[in-house]
């Protein structure tokens, strides 16, 4: 394996959270919304919903790490 399963969930989460700052910058230059606010919206919205799916996962005993 190319990446231990921790480094791979540090960068799974990082990427994602990057995508999601960029697309909240998309949509806000698209929409014509402040750039900084839908950035921090987005990110902040996906972030909370990673958490909860790691901590379920933790509670299920199905998380990774």
């Amino acid at each position: 394996m190319v990446f231990a399963p921790a480094t791979l969930m540090v960068a799974v989460s990082g990427s994602a959270l990057l995508f999601l700052a960029l697309l909240g910058a998309v949509s806000a230059r698209a929409g014509g919304a402040p750039l900084l606010a839908a950035i921090m919206r987005v990110s902040f919205w996906g972030a909370l919903a990673m958490a909860l799916t790691a901590g379920v996962g933790a509670l299920f005993g199905v998380a990774a790490g």
